[in-house]
């Protein structure tokens, strides 16, 4: 078995999009639009098969957890990139853009070499060797 996908709500469909397009080169898939919903979505796919699906509609709530505390749930996914020097490159280059970096590069205690970010909308990204 594998994880075929994970899923989020967004606010900015397109702006999303574009972020993962341009930091993490997924691929994305025509938009699909529900119209009886009013839904929205994109699957972004990675080059080994995962997808990232994001998705829109009128009404879901913004989410009330504070990024900088955990919760229970689904606190954060990790895109590996294949290298320290990657992890390194990438989270400079993001910094350099605007977005946060909540966990700067390091070796864990369980042996990843990651650092982690937050998407345009807070979601914690962990990029990972």
């Amino acid at each position: 078995m594998k994880i075929d996908h994970l899923a989020m709500w967004v606010t900015d469909l397109e702006k999303m999009k574009s972020f993962y397009q341009q930091y993490f080169q997924v691929t994305s898939g025509e938009k699909y639009f529900n119209p009886k919903k009013n839904f929205e979505s994109y699957f972004l796919s990675f080059e080994n098969g995962c997808r990232l699906e994001i998705m829109k509609m009128p009404g879901i709530p913004t989410s009330e957890n504070d990024i900088y505390r955990q919760f229970t749930g689904l606190i954060h996914f990790a895109i590996s990139t294949g290298s320290k020097q990657t992890v390194d490159v990438l989270t400079e280059q993001l910094r350099a853009d605007g977005y946060e970096v909540v966990g700067e590069p390091r070796t864990t205690g369980d042996g990843y070499y990651e650092s982690v970010i937050l998407d345009p909308e807070g979601n914690r990204i962990e990029i990972t060797e």
